[in-house]
């Protein structure tokens, strides 16, 4: 990896676009940059107009290019919705080394052939993630680069989408004048830094509330086992004010971000505000516990939509606890009510950086986290080889390119998403 790089990640939501600008010197990571626009085109997660969408990105990357001074030319993308489906798949290969070392070229090799796998004419491989190496027989091998055997196996998790979603979303970002350099699975970047290694490995839920959908993944075994995703979110919370105190849906939004409460026990009864009601010149006045009336109903339908999709799956019993986040898990008392209706331990996961400090960051800090880790992992066990040069993210007063991180990723890391 090179001493200084610039990643960018691109969190096309229902309510927003996020572009976060990453610098990455010596494997650490500074946020420098983040760029957001009102979503527009974009209903539940599902792109339903190309213009709208293609604006929206633009403002979004338009907003990070003026705080930071740079022109953006790739970004990396994050996937998710309902139409992802995950599956496992084996792979077998000999290792070719004459000395029986197994190196690069035999985990590419194994990783693609854990690709081979039947699929319907109408979807397609997003990625294939490894859970465990076995080299002759030997199990719960993490990284076999550099260990002696014959016969080198993987279990992986093959990664599969719809094409019509997959390309509607790679069509946007184009027309957008911009290269996608990765295609990550949201689930797995927004688990790899919400997530401890413990959480991993004991079995541990992430539930992400967006504005349109609630992604569901199921952690297990250290790596992602089962997502899903309900089409229930903020938007419907922000719904139910506009109808409950009969106001606009700009006007019961902004209501729900300054005074809405999750909890109606958390509410206080001399935190009041005037709405203006549609028909009428008079405002009327309510109270934080007049609007937790409206919310905490909301937000115990997606808890227990949450509960009841975790058990669909199989995991019911196999869960030790939830971590939350998304935008919407932000409001008051929702960590209390999410301890309430799931009956396990609850937490809210944000990062832990200057600037991105809310949940609703998560995603896209993940994803430049989760290209990081991998790019360490690769690094540390190739840095003898020499990788070829691509500037990522060219800065306006830039001289001389650099070699880029995702010219790495796709020669020695382009399996693992």
């Amino acid at each position: 990896m090179s001493t200084s790089e610039i990643i960018v990640s691109l969190d096309i939501g229902t309510s927003k676009v996020r572009a976060i600008i990453g610098e990455i010197t010596n494997g650490a990571i500074n946020i420098i940059g983040v760029g957001s626009a009102d979503s527009e085109g974009i209903r539940k997660g599902a792109i339903v107009d190309i213009d709208q969408t293609v604006r929206s990105i633009r403002n979004a990357i338009d907003h990070a290019e003026r705080m930071v001074g740079i022109q953006i030319s790739e970004v990396c993308i994050g996937i998710q919705g309902n139409h992802i489906a995950l599956q496992t798949n084996h792979g077998v290969v000999a290792v070719s080394n004459e000395d029986r070392e197994i190196g690069e070229e035999d985990i590419e090799r194994v990783m693609q052939a854990a690709r081979v796998v039947a699929l319907p004419p109408e979807r397609e491989i997003i990625g294939v993630v490894p859970r465990q190496f076995l080299v002759d027989g030997l199990e719960g091998i993490s990284d076999p680069r550099g260990m002696i055997g014959v016969r080198l196996e993987v279990e992986a998790t093959v990664i599969t989408g719809t094409k019509t979603s997959l390309h509607n979303l790679i069509r946007c970002v184009e027309k957008a004048d911009l290269h996608i350099s990765e295609r990550i699975l949201m689930s797995l970047a927004s688990g790899s830094m919400s997530l401890t290694k413990d959480e991993r490995t004991m079995g541990t839920v992430l539930v992400d509330i967006g504005a349109g959908s609630t992604t569901i993944s199921v952690f297990e075994g250290g790596g992602l086992v089962a997502t899903s995703t309900l089409p229930v979110g903020g938007e419907h919370v922000t719904n139910d004010i506009s109808y409950g105190l009969r106001t606009h849906t700009e006007q019961a939004e902004k209501f729900k971000l300054k005074y809405g409460c999750s909890l109606i026990s958390d509410a206080a009864e001399d935190q009041k505000f005037k709405v203006m009601r549609m028909g009428s010149n008079v405002e009327k006045e309510f109270t934080q516990v007049d609007l937790a009336n409206i919310i905490e109903p909301r937000m115990q339908e997606i808890f227990h939509l949450v509960r009841q999709e975790v058990r669909r799956l199989g995991y019911g019993d196999k869960v030790n606890g939830y971590v939350l986040t998304g935008g919407t898990v932000s409001m008051p008392g929702t960590l209390n009510l999410a301890q309430q209706e799931l009956e396990s331990s609850v937490r809210i996961a944000v990062p832990d950086f200057i600037g991105v400090r809310d949940p609703a960051f998560n995603n896209g800090v993940g994803m430049l986290q989760y290209i990081v880790k991998s790019a360490r992992a690769k690094s540390m066990s190739v840095s003898a080889k020499k990788p070829a040069a691509r500037k990522v993210a060219t800065s306006s007063v830039s001289t001389s390119p650099k070699p880029g991180l995702f010219e790495r990723l796709k020669n020695y890391f382009s399996e693992f998403i």
